[in-house]
């Protein structure tokens, strides 16, 4: 994967291009956040779908330009987002690669600034999270670190910004004055089989892409994709250098009665914890104490109480959500009332033409209107996410359901494109490429839809708000957690059915607990409602323009009658949804329009009902049936967006099954609920 210098700078010589790298979880976002403020672009990485950041601020006469790396361990290129990481500080050459480092595991971090300095990039270290460091005990001799690599090294609390404005300091200084660090040198033996690997490259390859000794480390390590690139440069040459590097291996695996691949890292890691002994230390006290992340996670992680306390929360944040966003919501509701009747009165006594006034008053406010009166709700849930992601319980989830996962022969990584579903399906489909398995990655794709989106939200508040008014927070819960037991299920069938091969466990590292940063957590949720926002201000627009027009046509007739255009399509579809409860040809136009986007069936109500919104539904639909409607919502044929990103996920094969299982599915349920619903009522 080669990436376009205009892809990172239009003008080099102007701008300074500085690469953030780390592992997961080390407060790298948040070190992106403090370096370029709100100076962000977000895209893709050409050729995949992982997102990009991208960034600059401006220091003296210089513009930093900022790439957050995706968050790695090491350079081995087995996952897409360390083939990203490498391709990009191989063949864009940033200027200054910062290494983000947990301060509080100094030793697992370090690992990835070795294998950087192993590349000859222009590394700088930053300690961040200093203060949860200092806080256990923890005492790092950051000078003498700096030291002995011959690299800059920073200490920095990135979520309260300290330490940020040393560290735009040392990435100006660090292009000025370029660090030679020394050569990283492992165990005798092993360089002597380094040296002669390098040797032989700098013979058959005078000039190539990566610095020599690494492809010789890599070559010895058995790197896939730099053994085929050497392969294809040196073409004839190959087989002497091939045969030399089977005696090199096989040798290196008799000394150490191990596998090469197992070797090297472990030669890295006697390197670290050689600095890590040299200049971390650790205040014990007589008996070592019981951190705050340790007893937490004896609650939050038990094998008893882990999956209640999960729907617990989920429940308080559906309570929250519609107990405070109802009362912001009212006010928006009564905005676009008195906007939709204060702009049609003025355009009619300005003689404008009843079509345009329609347009305005019934299409563009009324269907626009419906979807943003549920902002604050959207918001809030938004709020509550962000405060339980940014805290780390969200990483205690995915632990928690890991055997529930594994019951079903899932992976536990599974689970967290499914929590990610909450937000959007589509970048939770993207996320299915952290998934090793292709069965399990495929299978996850598949169940994704079912988790109910942000885009679903504005379906239930209007519902429940209507028909269930006393059990707002208690009826939407129910929405997704009959969507999570769905997944569930069809991901047994599917994988019983489709893929029989065994699920690896899961091996996964837990952040420690924080006290989430307000800056993070409102900026977050501001973040994903603009999106919202965005949708409601482009698509649904559109969409509700077009169904304005279809409820508009032919001329003469009443608008959004079922003579209109939007009334004969909807009694076509209507009987269908008769035993599910909801046979009205609104109800039809409106699921039909949903495939779009989620939001657009409430859009389409807003249309359609010239009057009073809840009038009209109340005279159409029972809690039974608006349950039923709800639930039908909830799992029938995602939006288009979704179904685009499964083709470029997992192919047309599993798009197009998708298309077919999820409204079977969405009409079985809900017909099923709402008969068996009538027998009970009846």
């Amino acid at each position: 994967m080669r990436f376009s210098q205009n892809e990172v700078v239009q003008n080099k010589a102007k701008e300074i291009i500085v690469a953030l790298a780390g592992n997961p979880n080390v407060g790298k976002t948040t070190v992106f956040n403090a370096l370029t403020g709100s100076h962000q672009h977000i895209g893709n990485w050409p050729g995949v779908t992982v997102e990009k950041k991208e960034g600059y601020f401006e220091h003296g006469e210089n513009t930093i330009r900022v790439i957050d790396l995706p968050g790695v361990y090491g350079l081995t290129a087995y996952s897409i987002d360390e083939r990203i990481a490498r391709d990009f500080l191989i063949h864009d050459h940033p200027d200054v690669v910062v290494v983000i480092v947990d301060s509080t595991n100094l030793e697992r971090n370090m690992y990835l600034v070795l294998e950087l300095l192993e590349m000859k990039a222009n590394v700088i270290i930053d300690l961040n999270m200093i203060d949860d460091a200092e806080k256990q005990g923890i005492e790092i001799d950051s000078k003498g670190l700096s030291k002995c690599l011959k690299v800059p090294v920073v200490e920095t609390v990135a979520i309260k910004k300290l330490g940020i404005p040393e560290l735009k300091e040392a990435i100006v200084d660090a292009t000025r004055n370029k660090p030679n660090p020394d050569v990283i040198k492992y165990s005798t033996d092993f360089e002597e089989y380094v040296k002669e690997i390098e040797e032989a490259l700098k013979t058959y390859l005078p000039s190539f892409d990566y610095p020599l000794r690494w492809t010789a480390i890599k070559l010895l390590e058995q790197d896939a994709e730099i053994t085929e690139r050497v392969k294809e440069r040196l073409k004839d040459h190959w087989k002497e250098l091939s045969v030399r590097l089977s005696r090199a291996i096989s040798q290196l695996e008799r000394k150490y009665n191990d596998d090469v691949s197992s070797i090297i890292p472990q030669l890295r890691y006697a390197v670290v914890h050689g600095i890590v002994k040299e200049f971390v230390k650790k205040k014990r006290t007589l008996e070592e104490r019981i951190n705050l992340t340790d007893r937490l996670d004896r609650i939050f992680t038990n094998r008893i109480f882990g999956i209640p306390i999960y729907l617990l929360l989920m429940w308080l944040t559906f309570q929250l959500t519609f107990s405070i966003g109802g009362i912001f919501a009212d006010w928006i509701d009564s905005f676009f009332g008195w906007l939709a009747d204060s702009v049609g009165g003025y355009l009619k006594a300005h003689g404008v033409s009843d079509v345009l006034v329609s347009l305005l008053s019934d299409g563009v406010i009324g269907g626009v209107g419906a979807v943003l009166v549920f902002l604050p709700n959207i918001f809030l849930l938004f709020l509550a996410i962000a405060l339980l992601e940014d805290s780390g319980y969200m990483a205690r989830v995915v632990f928690v359901m890991d055997r529930l996962m594994n019951a079903i022969g899932l992976h536990g990584k599974s689970f967290i494109p499914m929590i990610l579903g909450f937000g959007c399906n589509v970048p939770a489909i993207m996320a299915t490429r952290t998934i090793e398995s292709e069965e399990d990655r495929i299978i996850t794709v598949l169940v994704n839809p079912l988790m109910s989106c942000s885009a679903r939200l504005p379906i239930y508040t209007l519902f429940v708000s209507i028909f269930f008014p006393r059990n707002q927070g208690i009826v939407i819960f129910s929405m997704y957690l009959i969507g999570i037991v769905l997944a569930i299920l069809m991901a047994k069938l599917f994988k019983t059915v489709f893929f029989k091969k065994e699920t690896s466990p899961l091996i996964m590292e837990l952040p420690p607990y924080r006290f989430p940063s307000l800056r993070n957590v409102f900026g977050e949720a501001i973040r994903r409602s603009m999106v919202f926002l965005r949708k409601a201000g482009t698509i649904i627009f559109a969409v509700v323009v077009i169904l304005w027009a279809l409820a508009s046509l032919p001329p003469g007739v009443d608008y959004a009658s079922e003579n209109s255009i939007a009334g004969i399509l909807g009694k076509a579809i209507a009987p269908i949804f008769k035993p599910a409860g909801f046979g009205f040809w609104q109800a039809g136009v409106a699921l039909l329009f949903g495939t779009m986007a989620k939001e657009v069936v409430v859009g389409t109500f807003g249309t359609l009902f010239e009057g009073t919104l809840t009038d009209a539904l109340k005279s159409m639909f029972t809690p039974l049936s608006a349950y039923s409607f709800m639930l039908f919502s909830l799992i029938y044929i995602p939006c288009i967006a979704t179904i685009a990103v499964i083709k470029r996920e997992i192919g047309w094969k599993w798009a197009i099954f998708s298309l077919i299982y999820l409204p079977i599915l969405a009409y079985v349920v809900s017909v099923g609920v709402y008969q068996i619903g009538m027998l009970f009522s009846g």
